[in-house]
């Protein structure tokens, strides 16, 4: 008997400690509680990465010999710019701020990127990792936006699901850019290197 109310007794401690399951995360207190918070927390991160990328860019163009890879990149950043200016009427269309809050993935797929250039020589070889990084870029807004793109349209907001879907169209046109130049020109010359 005194063991079963020892039992009884931790278990009720325990339960007036902590509620979260051993294993699952405990959420911030600032944890977003509804889609549209969680919408709004994806928004602020994908405002900041787009932002990073407008000075992460122009490092790469620097740092390509292609041509076509140059043209290929100094066309997404005009495209970035816009995709930025699109993201703050998506703000304006749910009645918030534009707010860049830090990415994390973003941030260390271009911190990627920079370290790949030091790891490379100049020429088709770097522009052959330029492509690799950007795509990986390329990939992560991609599914950025189409989850954006989609919470919108849940959240029955169809003026901010168009201009996301815009913003999509373009980093899968970017993409496939980035795979046409590799498989048409860059891979080939950085494999005669071998």
């Amino acid at each position: 008997m005194k063991t079963t109310n020892s039992k009884n007794a931790s278990t009720a401690k325990e339960s007036t400690k902590d509620t979260t399951p051993r294993g699952v995360t405990k959420p911030k207190s600032s944890a977003a509680s509804g889609l549209t918070e969680l919408f709004e927390e994806a928004l602020k991160d994908i405002y900041w990465a787009e932002k990073a990328l407008t000075k992460a860019l122009p490092v790469m163009v620097k740092n390509a010999s292609s041509v076509e890879l140059k043209d290929a990149i100094d066309n997404h950043l005009t495209e970035t710019e816009e995709q930025i200016a699109r993201l703050e009427e998506v703000f304006k269309i749910v009645g918030k701020k534009p707010t860049a809050k830090k990415c994390d993935a973003m941030e260390g797929l271009i911190e990627e990127a920079k370290g790949m250039l030091e790891e490379t020589e100049f020429g088709v070889v770097r522009d052959a990792g330029i492509i690799a990084a950007s795509q990986k870029i390329e990939h992560y807004e991609i599914a950025t936006y189409g989850t954006l793109r989609q919470f919108a349209e849940t959240l029955g907001i169809p003026e901010a699901a168009t201009l996301l879907e815009q913003t999509l169209d373009e980093e899968k046109g970017a993409d496939k850019t980035l795979t046409e130049v590799a498989v048409n020109a860059v891979n080939l010359e950085a494999a005669e290197i071998e």
